[in-house]
C-alpha cells in the first residue's frame, strides 16, 4: 500500500467517480482502475460497488477512508518540514459562507501572489460540518464561529482567533426595535440547516427568554435568506459583515445591533501537530487582515432609531 494509491483512492471518492478522479490527477482511466483493483488486491477487500452509474464505497472503503486521510496528512506535513518551511503543496481549507463571502477574497488573492507554490482549495459549510470535516482529515484547517458549546473544540484541535464579527437581528423594515426575543413580532426564523453556530447562538437567546420561533425555514445562502426577510417571511441573525456587501439588499429591511449577544469571533481551527508551512503562512495572512478590519460598533443605533437594550449574554 503505497501514498499513490492511497491519492487515486481518495480521489475517486472526492470526485465521486473514475473518470474525474482521472482528470483532476491528470492520469488516464484505465490507470486509476488499475491502481485501485491492486490496492483492492493488497488488503484483500473490495473498496467499491457498482450501483448503476456510481461506484459507492464499501464498508472495508468507508473503514480505510479516514486512515489514507490522516496517512496524506502526514505525508504532506513531512514534505513541507523538510523543505526549510517554504509553503507549498496543497492546503484544504473550509470557511463558512459569510466569511468566504467577506473576509477571504482579499487575503486568499494575496496570499496566492506571494506563496504561487501552494493549491489551495476551499470549501464551505456550517461550523458544525466543518469542525468535523477537519477532525476526519477531510480539510487542513477551517474558519468557523467559536461555537456556543465550547466543549466541541476538544484538545485533538488548536485554534486562533481572527476575526471579531458583529451579529445583527434583521427583520423587515418598520420592525419595532428589538431589545428582547419577545420583542420579535413574527413567528418564522430564516436560518442555515442545524450546524450553523449563528443559529445556535440565536437559539439559546429565544430560549433564555422562554420562547422558541414556531418556524424554522432553512436556506442555504443569505442571499436567499435577506431577500426572504425583506418579502416579510421572517426573521434572520446575520453578520453585520453580509449586510455591509451587499447594501443594496440591506436597504430593503431592518437592521437592529443585540448588543453583548452579537460579539461572536471567528477562529482558524486545524489538527493539533498537524500544521504546515502553507499553513502558517496563512494564519499570518489572517492575522493582518483581522488587525486591517474595522472592529464592530456594538453600540450603534438600530434603523428605528431607538437605543438597543442590552440583550443577554449567550456563554460561548
Amino acid at each position: 500500500m503505497d501514498l499513490a494509491a492511497l491519492t487515486i483512492f481518495r480521489a475517486v471518492v472526492r470526485e465521486n467517480g473514475v473518470t474525474r478522479a482521472a482528470a483532476k490527477l491528470n492520469r488516464v482511466q484505465s490507470n486509476v482502475t488499475m491502481r485501485v483493483k491492486q490496492l483492492e488486491q493488497q488488503l484483500g477487500a473490495e473498496l467499491f460497488v457498482r450501483e448503476g452509474r456510481r461506484l459507492v464505497l464499501t464498508p472495508a472503503g468507508r473503514t480505510l477512508l479516514p486512515y489514507a486521510e490522516r496517512l496524506l496528512a502526514l505525508a504532506d506535513e513531512a514534505r513541507h518540514a523538510l523543505r526549510e518551511d517554504r509553503p507549498r503543496g496543497r492546503l484544504a481549507l473550509g470557511a463558512m459562507e459569510s466569511t468566504a463571502a467577506t473576509r477571504l477574497p482579499r487575503v486568499l488573492a494575496a496570499y496566492h501572489q506571494r506563496w504561487p507554490e501552494v493549491e489551495l482549495e476551499l470549501a464551505t459549510g456550517t461550523t458544525g460540518c466543518l469542525i468535523e470535516r477537519v477532525r476526519e482529515f477531510e480539510i487542513d484547517a477551517a474558519l468557523v464561529a467559536t461555537p456556543p458549546d465550547s466543549s466541541v473544540l476538544t484538545d485533538e484541535f488548536e485554534s486562533v482567533a481572527v476575526f471579531a464579527e458583529e451579529l445583527v437581528m434583521v427583520t423587515p423594515r418598520g420592525h419595532r426595535a428589538i431589545g428582547a426575543a419577545n420583542d420579535i413580532a413574527l413567528s418564522t426564523l430564516i436560518a442555515f440547516e442545524r450546524g450553523c453556530a449563528y443559529r445556535s447562538y440565536v437559539e439559546r437567546w429565544y430560549a433564555e427568554h422562554g420562547l422558541r420561533p414556531a418556524r424554522t425555514l432553512e436556506l442555504g445562502s443569505y442571499h436567499a435568506i435577506i431577500a426572504c426577510v425583506a418579502a416579510g417571511a421572517g426573521v434572520a441573525v446575520a453578520p453585520r459583515s453580509v449586510l455591509d456587501l451587499h447594501p443594496a439588499s440591506a436597504q430593503d429591511v431592518a437592521i437592529h445591533p443585540l448588543g453583548r449577544l452579537g460579539a461572536v469571533p471567528t477562529l482558524l481551527i486545524w489538527r493539533r501537530g498537524h500544521g504546515s508551512a502553507a499553513l502558517d503562512a496563512l494564519r499570518e495572512a489572517l492575522a493582518t487582515e483581522g488587525r486591517n478590519a474595522t472592529a464592530p460598533d456594538a453600540s450603534v443605533r438600530n434603523v428605528t432609531g431607538a437605543e438597543p437594550r442590552d440583550a443577554p449574554v449567550i456563554p460561548g
